[in-house]
């Protein structure tokens, strides 16, 4: 704080579910229980108490007088208590620490809990014994927990309040906590405001009565313009997620303390417009376009994540002009695809869709004609980049020839022989598949002139883009019997929702099979695109690192020991120069600066010495050509 600011209002923490994760008295009887036959109902039971006594359900005089009474523990528990509960301290709260200590003249922990477990672990904390004001157990002569101290206010009914009235705070009060009690705080005219904290537990009847409801002790702090270790709360980072990625990708932006909305379908561009502002992270898989008219209505776009292997649904050029970076998952649905088209072949193969149709109808047609081995046919595989030269391997294993094409010049993997042309492969290839991107320059890459060259009865199959084949050519192909089979996993047009009917010229074809777009749709693959995606972005958000970003210049930082100021700008030349002045004018020491440039935007990060000027942030928000500019601490 700002020495000549006024003075910071006295802060009032609950202990249980607010500074720590978790209720003492709950933790107490699973540690006091253990080896006990009803260990579990009896704690079930405990806790049921609390939340009736924290939701004011029942009185607590009454809740803690039950819950002693279930106990059945001894002095000895108290340590192992102690020591689970250090490792029980709500994130936010371990993470702001230093302002504890800073502060702790004004802060007081005032519980319903018990000073043995209470003290030791706020005391980390640079909380004194003289500002925690709670319970003391009392013990027989064997050591075991009767009760406590009848005395104390806080065993009572309303024992915040009277516990608040002989605290006699000179100054403005406010109160942080989780349950009813710390609520009536405020309603006995005792505390200016009242945070209903909710980083462990949101209680209904609490939060409808707050003042402020806080995700975090991060939320707080920015609110009030306190020192604080984030440069931004978590919680304000709102994140939204389309279309039904896997639910590890909520669950991992959810820990991160994001607010996460998710919408099961996808939306189209007027939609996406209206559910856009004030989202910080949107999620998506193919179906939803990301427009630039959907780019000039998210204000505070930070990061777009593609949920699958193509990005060509998203306007990169338009994202990385905002400064918004993409990150997608190359690698993730690599294997499912693979297996998918090696399946489909062999079931292409066989005559398989014809053959089961027919029994289905209760035709009964076993005839080997038309039938073959794909062992020594050759499969011409368009596009070698991760799926095509996997597939190349797995595909020689059972014992196809391979040759493959590629406008890259790519490594072949065993005996896969290269093609100079796209007319080579085809004109050779038994089979041939599709692995290329969507890329607009390749709209009907394969077309009638394409499948004209094709051997007669050979098989295709397109597991890549919707778009990159001209279907009505290829249902003519397939109509004429030139063809003998395809297998479709993309659609030019694909629904976007389970409801919608799909509609295409390939419908009741023979020996076609058609797939809703199920290539990376495998468990294995949607947990690890889920898992991979929030782990690029969230590393992005917090530390500034956009390695595997497809849309900006690629930067593995190191670990950052300071404050870090991040400059996203146009790529003109001098605006380095000019990030560099404003540093110098404010006499700011850099102790690291990393610069990469792409043919639109420039990336620049500056880690600099914690002390420095406020004045030198607004400065070089206004360094012409800036397009984004945050700072992480």
């Amino acid at each position: 704080m700002n020495p000549t600011a006024a003075p910071l209002p006295y802060l009032v923490f609950d202990f249980d579910s607010t500074f720590t994760q978790v209720e003492g008295l709950d933790e107490l009887a699973d540690i006091a229980l253990q080896g006990h036959p009803d260990q579990a109902a009896v704690v079930a039971q405990i806790r049921a108490l609390t939340d009736q006594g924290m939701a004011g359900e029942i009185g607590f005089q009454e809740s803690l007088a039950k819950r002693l009474a279930l106990l059945g523990a001894t002095e000895k528990h108290l340590a192992p208590l102690v020591a689970r509960l250090r490792t029980k301290v709500s994130e936010s709260i371990r993470r702001n620490g230093d302002f504890f200590r800073r502060f702790a003249d004004r802060i007081y922990v005032v519980s319903s809990g018990f000073r043995e477990f209470i003290e030791p672990v706020v005391a980390e904390f640079g909380i004194t014994a003289d500002h925690v004001l709670a319970n003391t157990f009392t013990f027989d002569a064997a050591g075991r927990i009767t009760g406590c101290d009848p005395q104390n206010v806080l065993s009572r009914d309303g024992g915040k309040i009277r516990q608040l009235v002989l605290l006699d705070l000179d100054g403005p009060v406010y109160v942080l906590g989780d349950g009813y009690t710390d609520y009536q705080i405020r309603e006995a005219g005792l505390a200016h405001r009242f945070y209903a904290y909710t980083e462990n537990v949101a209680r209904p009847t609490v939060v409808a009565r707050a003042d402020e409801v806080l995700p975090s002790f991060d939320e707080f702090l920015y609110q009030l313009k306190l020192p604080m270790t984030l440069s931004y709360p978590k919680n304000r980072i709102k994140v939204l997620l389309l279309e039904n990625p896997d639910a590890r990708a909520q669950e991992l932006f959810s820990a991160e303390g994001y607010q996460v909305e998710t919408v099961p379908g996808g939306l189209d561009e007027e939609e996406l417009i209206q559910r856009i502002e004030g989202v910080s992270i949107l999620g998506i898989r193919s179906k939803t376009q990301v427009t630039k008219r959907v780019l000039d209505a998210a204000n505070r776009l930070i990061s777009i994540g593609a949920f699958c292997i193509g990005t060509n649904q998203i306007n990169l050029d338009a994202a990385m002009e905002r400064g918004v970076a993409v990150f997608n998952a190359p690698f993730s649905n690599t294997r499912s695809v693979v297996e998918l088209a090696l399946g489909e072949i062999i079931v292409l193969a066989r005559l398989i869709p014809e053959k089961n149709a027919r029994m289905h109808r209760g035709e009964w047609d076993k005839s080997a004609q038309g039938s073959f081995e794909i062992r020594g046919k050759t499969l011409g595989i368009v596009g070698y980049g991760n799926i095509g030269a996997q597939l190349s391997v797995v595909a020689e294993a059972v014992g196809m020839k391979v040759v493959y094409f590629d406008i890259a010049e790519k490594l072949q993997l065993g005996n896969a022989v290269k093609c100079r042309t796209l007319e080579e492969l085809l004109t050779q290839a038994d089979v041939v598949t599709l692995h290329i991107d969507g890329r607009p320059e390749n709209e009907r890459f394969i077309g009638e002139q394409e499948f004209a060259l094709m051997k007669p009865g050979a098989l295709f199959l397109n597991n890549a883009r919707g778009h990159v084949v001209d279907v009505p050519a290829l249902a003519a192909a397939l109509r004429s019997g030139h063809l003998g089979g395809a297998a479709v996993d993309v659609f030019p047009y694909e629904p976007k929702t389970n409801h919608e009917s799909f509609e295409n010229e390939l419908r009741g074809l023979p020996n076609v099979l058609l797939t809703p777009h199920i290539g990376g749709s495998t468990a294995e693959a949607q947990r690890n695109i889920a898992e991979f995606v929030p782990e690029r972005i969230i590393q992005y958000v917090n530390t500034g690192n956009t390695q595997q970003s497809v849309n900006f210049p690629n930067i593995q930082l190191p670990v950052q020991q300071a404050h870090r100021l991040i400059h996203i700008h146009a790529n003109v030349p001098g605006v380095l120069a000019r990030i560099n002045n404003v540093l110098a004018a404010h006499h700011v020491n850099i102790l690291g600066q990393y610069l990469k440039t792409n043919e639109l935007i420039g990336y620049v990060i500056t880690d600099i010495n914690q002390e420095y000027d406020q004045e030198v942030i607004q400065a070089l928000r206004e360094v012409e050509h800036t397009i984004k500019f945050r700072v992480l601490y």
